[in-house]
């Protein structure tokens, strides 16, 4: 049996509703309002979206500092006796002009799950840098404008996601289905949100057609379908790489490092063939660091995507642990198990004895306005039998103290806060 699961966690400011139609921040607007009832959010939960922003501008040409020896030997020691079943990278920027960097088999390359919908995400936004290079307000357009309609490249899936109903102002709570309706900024709201397959394997259909099409986008469902339909299967999957592998390469990743390489539903492998996937925590690390210094494509991008990373709701896995309570965390994760019969084992949720893949990639800033600690974390796991997403949970504890316990003496003597706030627009 494999599984790939994911719970619900929501991300973007929740002040955000007119600025991007993303329907559930309406809600849980009108929840800390308490002009409806529902669970309220963390202290590092409430940023507005001005406050959200990329930190690293004025450092964009840094590059990830050598291994800090007694920085890994502290890491190691937090993952204790499975040291070997983890790689690890972690880059600590609370001293912004002494940054430390450690990683634990950084160069171990696995399957990243869902943590590979960033690059779907990457892919999107540069298309549309492509064909807007400086026309935000286009770009603004086609991701709050245009309605993408699910169809039957959503099968299957079993994730849920939010869907606002306007008219009735009430949220439903359900898998996608085939009809449903919402813009393409609310499909990236669920791909890298609620983890939804079906979003991700729409954004890449519609990816596909965006840079195969470019100001022709967006099409009809007819031409569309025509596509997909009547194009050779070769040419389908060039274009798929086209639109998830070139941005890769653009950046200045290696795509032997780090590769998203198919569709996230099984109809969309069938319509269209792609490759392997894999990424090991530099590459993935390096990406984080990319979008913080506005490298993803351009500042913009980099910012978007970032905001689209703000846990605002349901905190999980590794952004769940209660050291982190005020602490803003910009986070994706993703989880591939797969059991088989064993003596004296039951499979249960995040314990395969075959396969236990569990991938965290998280930005803290704490606490959430004052950033006094500012690090970078990349995590991917295969501890078999054991509950990884526990055992994400309570590394992101040790580590958060960690960092905390080095940082002490500066803050105490200076009381400053580290870094320099970017203005947002």
């Amino acid at each position: 049996m494999l599984f790939l699961s994911a719970v619900y966690a929501c991300a973007y400011p929740i002040d955000a509703y007119e600025r991007t139609g993303i329907g559930r921040l309406e809600v849980m607007r009108r929840i800390e309002a308490e002009t409806i009832k529902g669970r309220k959010q963390p202290p590092g939960a409430l940023l507005t979206t001005a406050e959200v922003d990329i930190r690293l501008l004025s450092r964009a040409k840094m590059e990830l500092p050598p291994i800090d020896g007694v920085f890994k030997r502290q890491i190691e020691g937090l993952l204790g006796e499975y040291v070997d079943r983890y790689a690890v990278s972690v880059l600590d920027l609370s001293d912004p002009d002494n940054p430390r960097y450690a990683e634990v088999n950084g160069e171990v390359a696995r399957n990243p799950g869902s943590v590979g919908k960033l690059l779907v995400a990457l892919g999107i936004y540069q298309a549309l840098a492509d064909l807007y290079p400086e026309d935000l307000e286009a770009r603004w357009r086609i991701l709050r404008d245009t309605e993408i309609i699910a169809d039957e490249f959503i099968i299957s899936d079993h994730h849920t996601v939010r869907l606002w109903d306007r008219e009735n102002e009430r949220l439903i709570r359900r898998p996608l289905m085939i009809g449903d309706r919402a813009t393409m900024m609310e499909y990236l709201d669920w791909m890298l949100s609620p983890s939804a397959n079906a979003a991700a394997a729409t954004l890449t259909k519609h990816g596909m057609l965006l840079t195969k099409f470019g100001y022709d986008y967006p099409l009809s469902a007819a031409r569309a379908q025509e596509y997909f339909a009547n194009t050779p299967r070769a040419e389908l999957t060039a274009q798929l790489a086209t639109f998830i592998q070139s941005p890769v390469t653009r950046n200045g990743f290696d795509l032997n490092k780090i590769r998203q390489g198919s569709f996230f539903t099984r109809t969309g492998k069938k319509k269209v063939q792609g490759t392997t996937s894999y990424a090991t925590s530099r590459a993935l690390m390096q990406l984080m660091l990319r979008m913080e210094q506005g490298r993803l494509v351009d500042e913009f991008s980099s910012r978007e995507m970032k905001r689209m990373l703000y846990v605002t709701e349901r905190r999980i896995r590794y952004a769940s642990a209660p050291a982190l309570f005020d602490a803003a965390v910009y986070f994706k994760s993703g989880s591939l198990y797969k059991c088989e019969p064993e003596p004296d084992f039951k499979c249960k949720k995040y314990h395969g004895n075959v396969k236990n893949f569990m991938n965290s990639v998280a930005i803290v800033e704490s606490p959430a306005r004052e950033r006094k600690l500012h690090y970078i974390v990349t995590l991917m796991s295969n501890v078999l039998r054991r509950n990884s997403a526990v055992d994400h949970q309570t590394f992101a504890m040790r580590l958060h103290r960690l960092i905390e316990a080095f940082h002490k003496p500066r803050l105490t003597e200076s009381q400053s806060i580290p870094g320099e706030p970017e203005p947002a627009p």
